[in-house]
């Protein structure tokens, strides 16, 4: 199918990131969404976005490759930058002096989870939930203990508590690796929800590790929660980091962010650690977090709409598909039991509709017969991927 190519914005016409590069454009991209799969698949599993780089990050970087500034990162602009942003749009402003630079959110909560717990100890999660967690905590020598997600996809506070309860037999450390939002789901955890998780870690011992990457992501009808932000979460950590909402993954920069009493745990963590974060990630995610606003939240509108489209496709084009709108993120989880197709329905809409989206077994407990689909992109692309998702049927 030929796509037309989408139409910038124009004087008086709102401006909508999602609706400026065309389909030849994207497949000139050299980024694993665009390589992974032979030309003819429309790729809308991974986590990047379909969109130009926001403009007062494109100057940043073009200023520093001007001035040749590319060494090492020094300072504490970004986590300015973050506790700026925090401020206006949580109303919550982490302290510059509790935060460290990292390589990004997953190489910083591994390093988080090494001040924290010891090989042999238990990490929680809530399945179905990124893969990494499950992948990264393994890799350091940390076993998992699960605490899946209720039936409504939001967190089930009994199976936590049991979850925390297992985690720490015998009077171990353990750490809990909360998703916030949530991904692949969506879900948006609210204040009451992150208040009654605090008081449950707190009670049995469980450090708190909140990934908070796609906070600046959440969409109308809900509102993020800083997990530092409620009480109780004093010796948690989160981690944060722009390259989520502006696109920004390749540009390698985060920070990992204590509570008031983790601050000293925060301070063990080694100085190299820093190291291997770039420094013009860095320049990027700081000019997304001081200048970027605008942008974001034009991006936020076409995601709104996305997710409105999705549904009413859904609705008429794959009736047997379950599907809850996220509140949060740009990813939506589709649940398939009722089409028949197995336990990786992804495999099929890939095969049969030349559509790749993010395999639901990948994600652990509760993923078999799922499939997660990225939004972040255009109306276009969107509507063509369903079109071809139904043919597949």
């Amino acid at each position: 199918m030929t796509f037309p190519r989408p139409r910038p914005s124009v004087p008086g016409e709102a401006f909508d990131p999602l609706s400026v590069l065309s389909l030849d454009e994207l497949r000139r991209r050299t980024s694993v969404k665009w390589r992974a799969y032979p030309e003819d698949v429309l790729p809308l599993w991974v986590a990047e976005l379909d969109v130009p780089l926001a403009e007062p990050v494109a100057r940043a970087l073009t200023e520093a490759v001007a001035l040749g500034d590319t060494g090492y990162p020094a300072g504490t602009g970004y986590a300015e930058a973050l506790a700026a942003f925090a401020a206006a749009r949580w109303g919550w402003r982490p302290a510059v002096e509790h935060t460290a630079l990292v390589p990004d959110v997953m190489l910083g909560i591994t390093e988080v989870l090494k001040l924290v717990t010891g090989p042999g100890d238990a990490v929680v999660v809530n399945p179905p939930v990124y893969p990494p967690f499950h992948a990264f905590v393994r890799h350091l020598g940390r076993r998992i203990v699960e605490a899946p997600l209720g039936a409504d996809l939001r967190l089930d506070h009994d199976v936590l508590e049991e979850a925390f309860v297992r985690a720490t037999e015998g009077g171990r450390p353990a750490a809990y690796l909360l998703c916030s939002p949530h991904n692949p789901t969506g879900t948006v955890h609210t204040r009451a929800e992150l208040e009654r998780v605090a008081e449950s870690a707190e009670a049995h011992g469980v450090r708190v590790v909140a990934d908070e990457i796609h906070a600046p992501l959440v969409l109308p009808g809900a509102e993020h929660v800083p997990y530092l932000s409620v009480r109780g979460a004093e010796r948690g950590f989160a981690l944060l980091s722009a390259s989520k909402a502006w696109n920004l993954a390749g540009l390698k920069a985060a920070l990992a962010v204590a509570g008031p009493e983790a601050a000293g745990d925060l301070a063990r963590m080694p100085e190299e650690v820093g190291h291997g974060a770039s420094h013009l990630g860095a320049i990027a995610h700081t000019a997304a977090l001081r200048y970027g606003g605008e942008w974001l939240d034009a991006l936020l509108v076409g995601l709104d709409r996305n997710r409105l489209l999705l549904g009413e496709l859904v609705d008429r084009r794959l009736p047997g598909v379950r599907h809850r709108a996220p509140q949060g993120t740009y990813l939506a989880w589709l649940d398939c039991r009722g089409l028949g197709l197995g336990d990786d329905p992804a495999a099929v809409f890939l095969e049969r509709g030349r559509v790749a989206l993010g395999s639901g077994p990948d994600f652990g407990t509760g993923g078999a017969g799922h499939a997660r689909l990225n939004l972040g992109t255009s109306p276009e692309v969107l509507t063509e991927a369903v079109r071809r998702m139904a043919g597949a049927l």
